[in-house]
């Protein structure tokens, strides 16, 4: 979750608008007097389910919390940010100034020149010599290994530090990225006599190194894999080895590999699979996941298939929800050694976004025994049938708890309910929740019936997800997938800066697509668009950065984009006219709605005449003529909602439309 969705899910627009309006309920929304225009007859709508607010009246705006207090404060979205923020008491992290942007820039070239370095030594040095054989032993040859620019480096306290500091790099920045540490004897090189792998984020910038010490007879005694240690650009748990190489085919192909060691994604990438990337001996973070599900893929998760391993695939469904406080399954070699009340309390605190995303985008791949490298370098046709045969998660927790269990006795098919019944609880949609109460309902031999009577039940909330209750849920629909698409549009084809140029801000309902359109206005350049924004908004420009957008010839490039425009034009309209008929339908507007209505049309044939004419058509109730003029706007409002919709709807004649990318 980013700190701009830590917010959303902290502060519930109903209870921010009420500070101010007094809100009354109608139907599923809320109305009440817009603040930022003078009436009498509410126009102003408040949808808690959405969290999103809309003047249907005078201003025909709306937006979400941030636009909100941006307009009612008349500041810039940062400001807002920090005003949500400080209410929400979430922390911001304070903007770094250019100068620090030209350290880390400095600092990066410093794990590039190691890089460099390590990979020349490797190929070239005698002493390199044992892993140039360990790699070919590996099945690797040289266009791998320089894809993936693995390296060397020597056996020595301060070779790599004597060759970093004559090219002017300081010891106290080699030791701010990792690459020395400190010892009795002062700075000294973190990495010796180990097989290097270079770690890059997912744009491809050097992070840091892992480092492997080889099985020969004079290696000395370690640990077998070492990472760079916690640095300020090298955080373990929000990184993915391979991500830079692989995202292009994770896009294309729709789904993405996750194994656990380097040589498990290298051996897959040579070998024509390029959609893999590593999670670098652990089990996957809630960071990782949420990297990958920005891609809107299938995540096939081939851990070790070592016992450790089928607990760490175990504990990424964990990491993957929104408990953050969720601990890690104990280190013990067997799954069998974790407490069945233990496991059983996990899943009881798993959260429902977590089984959604995991019942219908992630899948374990059974390794039979092996490792990834192992197999795809051996047996081909056995690591493609794994896909193939790569099992729903929620059926494997289901066949890990169910394996436990001795289910021919009464008191442990009582156990295994126990443990699952949570599980089962959480699952929302529809199809998947009626496939697993058949499941347990068959491994608990009990009527499904019974079952679902057991489900109805009132279940208290956990410590873990009684924040997500008690706080607005965010939704797909809440990150407004067409004004992303709109935004990623422009920022893909310069072409469109005209048309670009041309929309109101008022077209994107959040606050922080406005903040991204007004520093895109600015400039073009993306490094400018970057330091204009928030630091907090930097991982939703990245999203929208990688938006799947087809390439389209100049001839339809507007054509499309203004039908995306269309799209999200109407959809806005709708969501007005909805709120206008609701609050129109409010049961105290109806006394003088039969006056309102005569006055409506009154008011309609005198609109083209002089203001005394207007004027003299009041038939002196205020109320009922404030009413009148809701029911014209609500009128023009429809009027509005259907020319727009059939526009739409021409649009969709085009064969470059980009329908499916900004429909709800």
């Amino acid at each position: 979750m980013t700190t701009i969705d830590d917010v959303k899910a902290r502060v519930d627009i109903v209870d921010l608008v009420s500070e101010q309006v007094t809100l009354k309920r109608a139907g599923r929304n809320f109305a009440g007097l817009c603040p930022f225009h003078s009436e009498k007859t509410p126009s102003f709508s408040v949808s808690s389910d959405r969290q999103t607010w809309h003047c249907f009246g005078a201003c025909a705006t709306g937006g979400d919390i941030f636009s909100y207090v941006m307009k009612r404060e008349n500041i810039e979205f940062g400001e807002a940010l920090r005003v949500l923020a400080q209410r929400a008491n979430v922390t911001l992290v304070e903007r770094r100034d250019r100068s620090q942007d030209a350290r880390t820039q400095r600092l990066a070239g410093s794990l590039e020149a190691a890089a460099a370095f390590f990979h020349e030594t490797l190929l070239h040095s005698k002493a390199a010599r044992q892993a140039r054989d360990y790699l070919q032993d590996r099945g690797l040859d040289l266009e791998t290994i320089e894809t993936f620019e693995l390296g060397y480096s020597l056996d020595g306290w301060e070779i790599l530090r004597s060759h970093l500091n004559e090219r002017g790099y300081s010891d106290q920045e080699l030791l701010s990225v990792g690459l020395l540490t400190e010892g009795e004897r002062g700075p000294h090189d973190r990495f010796r006599g180990r097989l290097m792998f270079p770690i890059h984020d997912d744009r491809g910038r050097p992070v840091g190194f892992g480092g492997r010490l080889l099985a020969t007879p004079d290696a000395k005694i370690g640990a077998k894999y070492i990472n760079t240690a916690q640095t300020p650009m090298f955080d373990k748990g929000a990184i993915l080895y391979a991500l830079d190489i692989a995202r292009e085919a994770i896009r294309r192909d729709r789904s993405v590999i996750v194994v656990e060691g380097y040589m498990d994604a290298i051996a897959a990438h040579q070998h024509g699979m390029s959609n893999v990337v590593a999670s670098m001996g652990t089990a996957l973070t809630e960071r990782q996941i949420r990297a990958l599900e920005r891609f809107k893929c299938k995540i096939l998760l081939a851990m070790d298939a070592d016992a450790a391993g089928i607990e760490a695939t175990l504990r990424a469904l964990q990491e993957a929800g929104d408990a953050g406080a969720i601990r890690a399954v104990s280190d013990s070699p067997h799954p069998s050694d974790v407490a069945d009340e233990e496991f059983s309390t996990r899943a009881q605190e798993w959260s429902r976004n977590a089984l959604k995303r995991a019942a219908i985008n992630f899948y374990v791949v059974p390794l039979l025994g092996k490792d990834p490298d192992e197999i795809i370098r051996k047996d081909r046709k056995a690591w493609d049938s794994a896909l193939q045969n790569a099992t729903p998660f929620t059926d494997h927790v289901f066949d890990v708890v169910a394996n436990r269990r001795d289910l021919t006795q009464p008191g442990e098919r009582a156990e295994l309910l126990k443990e699952l019944l949570p599980v089962v609880r959480l699952i929302d949609e529809p199809v998947y929740r009626a496939h697993y109460i058949q499941r347990l309902a068959r491994l608990a031999q009990l009527n499904e019936d019974t079952l679902r009577e057991e489900l109805r039940r009132a279940k208290q909330p956990t410590r873990a997800n009684t924040h997500a209750i008690q706080t607005p849920a965010l939704t797909s629909s809440s990150r407004e997938q067409g004004e992303e698409y709109c935004l990623a549009m422009l920022m893909r084809y310069p072409d469109l800066r005209h048309e670009g140029l041309a929309l109101s801000v008022d077209i994107f309902s959040l606050g922080e697509h406005h903040a991204i359109y007004d520093a895109w206005r600015a400039s073009l350049q993306l490094d400018d668009i970057r330091s204009a924004l928030p630091i907090e908004l930097h991982p939703h420009l990245e999203r929208i950065l990688e938006r799947d957008v087809p390439f389209l010839e100049a001839s339809h490039l507007r054509e499309a984009f203004q039908d995306c425009v269309r799209r999200i034009e109407l959809r806005r309209l709708a969501q007005a006219k909805q709120a206008s008929t609701a609050a129109l339908s409010e049961p105290e507007l109806q006394p003088y709605m039969s006056a309102a209505v005569e006055e409506a049309v009154l008011l309609q044939e005198t609109r083209s005449g002089d203001e005394a004419q207007r004027s003299g058509t009041t038939n002196g109730d205020a109320r009922a003529h404030e009413l009148a003029t809701t029911l014209l706007d609500d009128e023009a409002l429809g009027r509005k909602l259907h020319r727009t919709g059939l526009g739409s709807r021409s649009a969709q004649q085009a064969e470059t439309s980009p329908q499916s990318e900004v429909e709800q």
